[in-house]
């Protein structure tokens, strides 16, 4: 295991929540006050104002649980969370909120540490750092201040892949599980961790080989393990075990082609919308994250270990083939799910070492597109 630089860690996360803070500050008092007004607008709504979206939905359940069938979309593992430590916080109303936010700052702070060891190890320790701070000024990496799962999902899913590489196996299935019971997509793990033991059978005795394989093997039902509880606990509530991929219809997602939600965003792009409008940017938005993290994936493909390339591919996939199709921006939330990609950010960090130019563009562009897609999240404007 390689020495983490510690100090610059922490130096990148705290001066990452300072700058969100800052902007937090400044956007919500200047496009809330009446202007020339020397009225201070109400402190707590600072904190408040991060509570929109998927944000509310997660701090809502925890706080009251369950309440429709349309809740199940949204995993249990976070809400359970926010529950515990906002009762450890007194229980308060606004605790929830700042439970949820302490939760996943917290986990994005652990998730840099465990990025480091696992992209040190695939490209050395130059391209780990510039992973890391990729990530955290990502023009979407405000959700990972807010409290949304992104953050404790990205934990889950790199501390499961540091253990598949460490060969802990039964580690990596329960860290499986936990990461199935915060998204969907968790479930998605299984595949990655029977490559990884496919790939160590050769470092096992001859004669021993066939026990040792299913004892590695075995942990792995761990991970869909996790979607089979919630699957009974949506049962329980509703009478309906697969209640959290039924109801996506909601959100206008069906199952599709690949292709259909890139096809649909590009007619939006070049043909539907009309120039300058607000359906056409956030088109644009969602599908140069998409394209770009499909770039990322062919030109990664070569460089990094396998089970990783199977992680972006399979995510790429569960996106891509449900898309939202019923509305006019049929990739939204792209934007977001492309953070949960970590190879990605590997090979960008590579690429960004290789072209001095493509970071100083990233240096240039990441910033300023964080800022304001924060302040439209702050504003409560179409962000999720």
């Amino acid at each position: 295991m390689k020495r983490t630089p510690t100090r610059d860690i922490i130096f990148l996360f705290v001066g990452t929540r300072l700058a969100l803070v800052i902007v937090t500050y400044l956007s919500y008092i200047l496009l809330t006050a009446p202007k020339y007004s020397s009225a201070p607008v109400d402190i707590v709504a600072l904190l408040t104002s991060w509570n929109h979206w998927d944000s509310a939905n997660f701090v809502r359940i925890a706080q009251y649980n369950y309440q429709t069938a349309y809740d199940t979309a949204f995993f249990p593992l976070l809400p359970l969370l926010i529950f515990i430590l906002a009762h450890l916080l007194g229980g308060w109303n606004g605790s929830y909120q700042l439970a949820g936010m302490l939760i996943s700052n917290g986990a994005l702070l652990g998730t840099l540490f465990v990025s480091y060891q696992i992209a040190s190890d695939a490209q050395g320790d130059q391209v780990a750092r510039r992973s890391l701070l990729y990530l955290c000024i990502f023009p979407t990496a405000f959700y990972f201040f807010s409290a949304y799962n992104e953050s404790l999902f990205i934990l889950l899913v790199m501390c499961a892949f540091l253990a598949m590489r460490r060969q802990r196996w039964w580690l990596a299935g329960l860290l499986g599980m936990l990461a199935a019971l915060t998204r969907s997509a968790g479930i998605l793990l299984v595949v990655p961790y029977l490559w990884e033991v496919w790939v160590t059978r050769e470092s096992i005795a001859a004669m021993r080989w066939r026990a040792n394989q299913l004892l590695r093997f075995f942990p792995v039902v761990l991970i869909p393990l996790g979607t089979a509880i919630y699957s009974c606990y949506c049962w329980y509530l509703y009478n309906a075990p697969l209640s959290f991929a039924i109801v996506q219809g909601h959100w206008a997602r069906h199952t599709s082609w690949p292709w259909i939600g890139i096809w649909q965003s590009l007619y939006e792009i070049f043909w539907n919308q009309p120039f300058g409008s607000f359906n056409e940017a956030h088109n644009i938005l969602d599908l140069s994250a998409t394209v770009g993290f499909l770039l990322l994936a062919i030109l990664g493909w070569r460089k990094l270990r396998m089970s990783y390339n199977i992680w972006i591919a399979l995510l790429l996939l569960y996106a891509l083939v449900s898309p939202a199709t019923g509305q006019h921006d049929a990739l939204v939330s792209s934007q977001r799910l492309v953070l949960e990609m970590f190879p990605g950010f590997i090979t960008l960090a590579a690429l960004g070492i290789t072209y001095p130019r493509l970071h100083q563009a990233l240096m240039l562009i990441f910033p300023i597109l964080l800022a304001i897609l924060s302040m439209l999240f702050i504003m409560n404007r179409w962000m999720v």
